[in-house]
């Protein structure tokens, strides 16, 4: 089966489940795809009927089936992804003598994966970033970029990366306005301009909003927003500074769930490296996680000496650790801290997860959160 038939049997899957918020999404990037512009129109008339239409579920879904089927005729040539689009050998960035310094640090970034960047403030998350993006000049190592398009400068270069900071700059206009002045940049006709805006508008959730100002949106429709903006640039590689910043658990999940949907484009794949505080929900998208410590670079699939292969599992209760302790008894229990008002514990590699829960429930411990950090970034966060 090729990764279209795939995408579109997953499609169906969340329709016939009436999972219709991301069947309606995984819909449009199939069409995205395709890249038909017949297609765009038809999901644009679909998302307004659907707006104006929100109890018509199962129409909705009959729908977008039809849309898909069509989908489905049109033959889409897969991207390949082995080769990296940028290699960075030995990167270092120094502040000066005495001052923070980035690196050594060795990377291949490949276009369709999602690498992860996660680190306590202060230790060179968005110094790397600006390295990457060519906004900050590294004072050692060498950096490669093998994107499709050729560039004779770095001006050129530029123009196929994003990097988008925490504090994005304020714009002026309406959000549909500014979104169809990057694509007149790029000389795109007006009306397959108004058509392919209108679909980004609607991939990301934007239609009711499309008309609002800058200090009309929360931050995280802003989001939405520079999103949208970046991927109607089809950049070869995406750089995000602390994305899921200020928005709510839900935004954060859906605004991962869609980069990670759209990176995986079939035939237009992006590379995307994000920072983040937020380590399970970008542990959960990423296909790499790049943890930095004092400047300096831990893959999360490394053997990490001083972790000694132990289980190791949060666990936040109401139990007293003198109880934890003795429940733990048989369990070959190593160590047990506690640490931000949760306790970690320790426990021998023989020891499996399933039966620290087993014994939790057999005593009626009162448990509010459990997880397994053992080959989590967390695990380096713990005191």
């Amino acid at each position: 089966m090729s990764k279209a038939e795939a995408r579109i049997n997953e499609v169906i899957s969340f329709f016939k489940n009436k999972d219709t918020v991301l069947g309606y999404r995984k819909l449009m990037d199939c069409v995205i795809d395709t890249q038909d512009l017949d297609l765009y129109r038809d999901v644009i008339a679909l998302t307004d009927w659907k707006e104006t239409h929100p109890e018509k579920e199962d129409e909705l879904i009959k729908k977008s089936l039809d849309i898909l089927e069509r989908v489905s005729k049109i033959p889409i040539s897969e991207y390949e992804t082995n080769n990296p689009v940028v290699i960075g050998n030995h990167l270092i960035k120094s502040y000066g003598q005495n001052r923070f310094t980035l690196g050594p640090i060795s990377v291949k970034i490949h276009k369709g994966e999602v690498y992860g960047l996660v680190g306590e403030n202060g230790n060179g998350k968005t110094t790397l970033l600006r390295v990457l993006a060519k906004e900050l000049k590294h004072n050692e190592g060498d950096l490669e970029f093998r994107f499709n398009a050729s560039y004779d400068s770095d001006y050129d270069l530029r123009t196929n990366l994003v990097y988008i900071p925490q504090r994005t700059q304020k714009w002026y206009g309406s959000l549909k306005d500014n979104l169809k002045f990057v694509l007149s940049n790029y000389g795109i006709p007006p009306e397959e301009n108004e058509t392919r805006v209108l679909m980004m508008i609607a991939r990301f959730g934007l239609w009711n909003y499309k008309h609002l100002k800058w200090n009309e949106l929360s931050s995280g429709y802003k989001m939405r927003f520079e999103l949208a903006r970046t991927l109607l640039r089809q950049p070869e590689l995406l750089l995000l500074d602390e994305p899921l910043a200020n928005l709510d658990v839900l935004a954060q999940q859906v605004i991962l769930e869609d980069l990670k949907s759209m990176c995986n484009s079939i035939n237009n794949p992006i590379a995307l490296i994000l920072s983040s505080q937020q380590l399970y929900e970008v542990e959960k998208i990423s296909d790499k996680v790049i943890y930095l410590k004092d400047g300096k670079y831990k893959d999360n699939k490394e053997v990490v000496a001083d972790d000694k292969n132990q289980l190791i599992i949060e666990i936040d209760c109401e139990a007293k650790r003198e109880i934890l302790l003795e429940v733990f008894e048989n369990l070959n229990l190593e160590k047990l801290i506690y640490n931000g008002g949760i306790f970690v514990a320790y426990f021998n590699e023989n020891t499996p997860f399933s039966s620290v829960l087993e014994t939790l429930g057999k005593h009626k411990i009162d448990v509010t959160y459990t997880r397994n950090i053992t080959k989590s970034t967390r695990r380096f966060f713990v005191s």
